[in-house]
């Protein structure tokens, strides 16, 4: 699929029940040709009034932190493991996840990023097939699909809550720059 019909296949979606209660899909949003890949777990209610990943609070934090790195929300791609919003803003169930598996693996397939940052939990672990809580996860460098270099970090809306981990995702951020510095 190209980009056109791989985003006509997620805007009629009906593999899983979080089409029934969705405004719109998210699909992903910036360069379709992109060193950069930040994958979250799923759209919240604004990203689903919106139709865009990370806006709001936690979008305005991811910003920030692209823009500490050096780099623009634009230059990136980002995408979600899910398509759709779960209600009250639920994790993602396991049967949710997996229909939206194929959807995003051809994402990646689409921009070959030359790197993934991987936000949150649900994130880490379905890009990675593990159930490691990602604390264990990051700080280090994993492999999406024994290829592309992944980092691991915590998702904004956690930092939001949990400030004093900052500084963590800040290390984290830095291991991905450096490592894209490696692979180029």
């Amino acid at each position: 699929m190209d980009w056109r019909t791989l985003e006509a296949a997620v805007a009629h979606c009906t593999r899983c029940a979080l089409a029934d209660g969705r405004t719109q899909t998210v699909f992903g949003v910036g360069a379709h040709e992109a060193d950069w890949m930040i994958v979250g777990e799923g759209p919240g209610a604004e990203e689903d009034r919106r139709g865009e990943p990370f806006v709001g609070r936690a979008g305005h934090l991811l910003d920030n932190m692209l823009s500490a790195i050096g780099l623009r929300r634009e230059a990136v791609y980002i995408a979600n493991v899910v398509k759709c919003r779960p209600p009250g803003n639920r994790d993602p169930k396991p049967d949710e996840v997996a229909a939206c598996a194929d959807y995003l693996d051809r994402q990646i397939a689409l921009v070959r990023p030359r790197l993934i940052l991987a936000l949150g939990r649900f994130a880490a672990q379905s890009l990675l097939n593990t159930d490691t809580p990602v604390g264990q996860l990051r700080g280090q460098v994993h492999r999406y699909a024994d290829a592309v270099p992944l980092i691991v970090t915590y998702h904004p809306a956690y930092l939001l809550r949990s400030p004093e981990q900052k500084a963590r995702a800040w290390d984290d951020l830095r291991l991905a720059r450096a490592q894209l510095e490696v692979v180029a």
